[in-house]
């Protein structure tokens, strides 16, 4: 399964969920959706603004779990 790292990241950089949700500037329950990666999709242009925002680079963001994980 793939998903998103957004969780890990806020963890890692010490950020917020507010702190999140105020840079993205989007709607709380999308962003929300998003950090608990109930979203079943995602468009460049956000996975760019994800990269801007948390200073990083989209194989940070993004992850691959098999199954049995």
């Amino acid at each position: 399964m793939v998903q998103l790292r957004i969780k890990e990241l806020l963890n890692e950089q010490k950020k917020t969920k507010y702190w999140f949700i105020k840079h993205m500037e989007g709607s709380y329950r999308s962003l929300s959706n998003m950090m608990d990666n109930k979203t079943t999709s995602i468009r460049f242009d956000t996975i760019d603004k994800l990269c801007d925002i948390f200073n990083c680079e989209v194989g940070e963001i993004i992850e691959r779990k098999k199954n049995d994980e």
